[in-house]
């Protein structure tokens, strides 16, 4: 696919800097007068719309008061064109006078201002402005969430239970009883258009809204390859045998450590036999029942999330530009 990257969270080739996220360089860094700080609250990012009225990442300096609701040491995220320091910071520890009830709901609307904050920054759900933010705003907040997710479950060692310190500007965690360093993880999992001739197959799980359907997908397994793990999954829960399968992108996906490998596979039968354990449907799609969807007029099925990798493969199938 010859513009895989142009998926959501795709690469803006951001200079990560990893050589500089060692202490003595750490110091170096901060103590410049041009470093810029991004803000995570429980999971969100910090937003402000631009002067074109595009939605970016608000940045604040180093002495900003907000950051007296510092929850963890400041994480380095790289450096800018310009080589301006980027950090990150959790101010997850500061309490709005009000909390909606759709704050653990999988697309929580409502938004969330500091007092501090007076340019209009608030904190927003990543999902609902994804494909509003640029390629690089982009990046840094899938990183900002992925790595901030690992910290949050990964308090204490998993070798000895002793709780663990961060480190390597927020990289490396340490144990502080059995020195077992430990690093960030992400866990792959395979996403399927899976054809046969005219056809694409999609299917639903249980908890999904009324009409939501997407590509199959599933966890790669320990010992498993990409091509094992499409033909696995897509037999475990549609019964359907796969032959030739080839990688076409991939997709960072920190909900919560998820890198999504975009895949294709050529079905060798339609007989649909549905394991209700793992879905609750699935179904062949012709293209021009698809074309229907995506103009939101299909009986049936609602158009795949725009910004999810499987709303990029399924367009550009439709489309023809997988390659």
């Amino acid at each position: 696919m010859d513009h895989a990257e142009s998926v959501t969270f795709g690469s803006s080739a951001l200079n990560r800097a990893s050589e500089l996220r060692n202490a003595e360089s750490q110091v170096v860094l901060r103590a410049q007068n041009n470093v810029r700080v991004t803000l995570f609250w429980r999971g969100k990012p910090l937003l402000r719309e631009k002067d074109d009225q595009s939605l970016g990442l608000a940045w604040i300096d180093l002495d900003h008061s907000i950051l007296e609701h510092q929850s963890s040491p400041l994480i380095f995220l790289g450096l800018s064109e310009k080589n301006k320091p980027l950090f990150l910071v959790d101010v997850s520890t500061w309490i709005p006078e009000e909390l909606p009830d759709t704050l653990n709901e999988f697309l929580d609307p409502s938004i969330q201002t500091h007092p501090t904050l007076v340019n209009d920054e608030y904190f927003g759900e990543l999902r609902s402005i994804m494909t509003q933010l640029s390629t690089r705003d982009a990046e840094l907040a899938v990183i900002g969430r992925g790595i901030l997710e690992w910290h949050r479950g990964h308090s204490f060692c998993a070798a000895c239970g002793h709780p663990s310190t961060i480190e390597m500007a927020g990289w490396q965690r340490t144990c502080t009883e059995c020195k077992k360093t430990h690093f960030p993880r992400t866990d792959p999992v395979v996403i399927m258009l899976i054809t046969h001739g005219n056809s694409l197959l999609m299917g639903r799980s249980h908890a999904w809204p009324d009409g939501m359907y997407s590509l199959l997908a599933g966890f790669v397994e320990p010992g498993e390859t990409l091509e094992a793990a499409v033909r696995r999954e897509v037999f475990e829960e549609s019964g359907i045998r796969v032959g030739s399968v080839g990688y076409l992108t991939s997709q960072p996906w920190p909900f919560p450590a998820s890198l999504m490998f975009g895949c294709e596979g050529q079905a060798l039968n339609m007989d649909i036999n549905i394991d209700s354990n793992e879905i609750e449907d699935a179904l062949w799609v012709s293209r021009e029942e698809m074309l229907d969807v995506f103009e939101g007029i299909h009986p049936k099925i609602k158009p795949a999330r725009s910004g999810a990798i499987a709303h990029f493969l399924i367009e550009n199938w439709l489309a023809d530009t997988l390659k």
